[in-house]
């Protein structure tokens, strides 16, 4: 969710393209006013929308899509979940590509690959053609983000790079905010296929400026793969969100919902054995012996995991319950981010002084409070008593807790780790919003082939109830287990994005020392 949490793993050969560059030539590093240094950060904003963006647009299109493409809850439900999976999945994987290949190169693959995935998802003739170009288009935007974040820091002298990273963070947010809304207005005035073109002039505009960014000598490596990490990650991570998408349709307990669930379940368990055995592994597990940092990290899934399920939900409510156009569903929580955007430097300063506990705790009870609310919004209510006052209790809530859990969980870790500790936190967000956004049609109570709409009649408020509860719980873990140790967390000085409707997780910052 959007924190545009997107680094990766310094120090290990398999993911580490967020670590500070060992310093090449003193020429090998640009100023942020130069000619060069400008066109990193205008790639990096360009390449990194276009993933927030498909991360963020589509989900004002799932009505649309379900009633062009005759699609069953299930086939709509692996349009944002086949993205999501692949996304998470790969994430990892881009920094050991990344490394050997260099950091501009796999930009620009990934950004082929995104565009490629596009078309492909615009000219879709059937659901099943939609949702493979969707896992196409993840895993072009695995390679982007990461990517984009690590050419940045890694191409901008020391110096300039909170500024280079602030000016990078502050774009994507309003690009990202907006998203929503223009895919909505497309869906109104033209075809919910509008809504996968909306970064071809983005992404080409990226291949064009990148003609003009230097490729970082330093940034090469030998490659090293943890294929078994990547198998497992991607068996475990897919067969147990094939569970619980097709549950909602095949109930529990038929072979095709207990197989793959049991054998996701199994692969992710076999994980961690797996990853001490490998000499270059995906997942460092030294990480954790750190409780601060898997309290955290335990949270960011819980946390973000209700922000993105309901943001969905309250698209889907607006638009199919409440009589929203697509547009105006897109922009029901637009005024959270100008909140946000208001609230999070604050935040970010009061966490030298008051520790990051308080602060997460009551961001995370105050976005539950948001989400409960946002239950009574039901046919006949205004979105001015009821909407318009949880998008800015939302906005208060994560301006509240992103920036502390951010410094949090960095500040958990030694300065050699913090590249690696950002990506951790990094997949555990996207993981939270994954699982949580494939188990919305269990939480409305999809069953025997009725559709989205017909289930929020009587699931909806359960279902965000449910969500609060899940901020609350979220906030209990940090209270518990989160430490106060106001000299090991000092305050960024960077302000993370936004996590809009909860899909992108927050910025991290990701080169050590000179940014937190």
């Amino acid at each position: 969710m959007t924190r545009i949490k997107t680094a990766e793993t310094p120090g290990a050969a398999s993911a580490a393209p967020m670590a500070d560059p060992a310093p090449a030539a003193a020429g090998a590093l640009l100023a942020l006013r130069s000619g060069a240094g400008a066109a990193v950060v205008a790639a990096t904003v360009l390449a990194s929308m276009v993933s927030f963006l498909d991360a963020n647009v589509v989900n004002v299109a799932v009505p649309a899509i379900g009633r062009d493409l005759g699609a069953a809850v299930v086939g709509v439900q692996w349009v944002l979940t086949g993205y999501l999976l692949a996304v998470t999945a790969l994430l990892l994987l881009s920094g050991a590509l990344a490394d050997r290949f260099g950091r501009r190169r796999i930009l620009v693959i990934g950004l082929l690959v995104m565009l490629a995935a596009s078309i492909l998802c615009a000219v879709a003739p059937s659901v099943g053609a939609l949702i493979a170009a969707r896992v196409l288009q993840g895993a072009g935007s695995a390679l982007v983000v990461p990517t984009s974040l690590a050419l940045l820091n890694g191409a901008l002298r020391v110096p300039d790079r909170a500024r280079g990273i602030g000016v990078w963070a502050a774009i994507s947010t309003v690009g990202t905010t907006l998203g929503p809304y223009a895919g909505g207005w497309l869906i109104d005035h033209a075809s919910w296929r509008t809504v996968f073109l909306v970064n071809v002039p983005l992404i080409a505009a990226g291949l064009v400026v990148l003609r003009f960014v230097p490729e970082n000598p330093s940034a090469r490596r030998p490659l090293s793969l943890d294929w078994a990490g990547v198998l497992l990650a991607v068996v475990g991570l897919g067969g147990t969100i094939y569970a619980l998408t097709e549950a909602s349709s095949s109930g529990w307990g038929t072979a095709r919902v207990l197989v793959p669930g049991v054998l996701g379940l199994v692969a992710l368990a076999a994980l961690v054995p797996a990853e001490r055995r490998v000499r270059a592994p995906m997942l460092r597990l030294s990480l954790f012996r750190s409780r601060q940092f898997d309290a955290i990290n335990v949270a960011t899934v819980l946390f973000y995991g209700a922000l993105a399920a309901a943001g969905y939900l309250l698209i889907l409510q607006c638009q199919l319950e409440l009589g929203y156009s697509a547009a105006a569903a897109g922009a029901a929580l637009v005024p959270s981010s100008a909140v946000f955007l208001a609230v999070s430097p604050l935040s970010g300063a009061l966490v030298a002084r008051l520790g990051p506990r308080r602060l997460m705790v009551a961001g995370m009870l105050v976005v539950g409070v948001s989400i409960g609310w946002l239950g009574w919004a039901v046919p006949g209510s205004s979105y001015a008593a009821v909407i318009l006052p949880c998008a800015l209790l939302w906005g208060l809530g994560i301006g509240l807790a992103v920036a502390p859990l951010t410094a949090a969980v960095l500040a958990a870790v030694a300065d050699a780790d913090l590249g690696e500790a950002s990506a951790v936190n990094d997949a555990a967000s996207r993981l939270g919003g994954l699982l949580a956004i494939a188990a919305v049609p269990v939480l409305v109570g999809v069953g025997g082939g009725a559709g989205l709409g017909a289930a929020l009649v009587d699931g909806y408020r359960p279902a965000m109830v449910a969500l609060a509860a899940v901020c609350g719980v979220a906030a209990l873990v940090t209270s518990v287990f989160v430490t106060d140790r106001r000299p090991a967390v000092p305050a960024p000085r960077v302000v993370p994005a936004a996590p809009h409707h909860g899909c992108a997780p927050p910025l991290s910052t990701s080169s050590a020392k000179e940014l937190i």
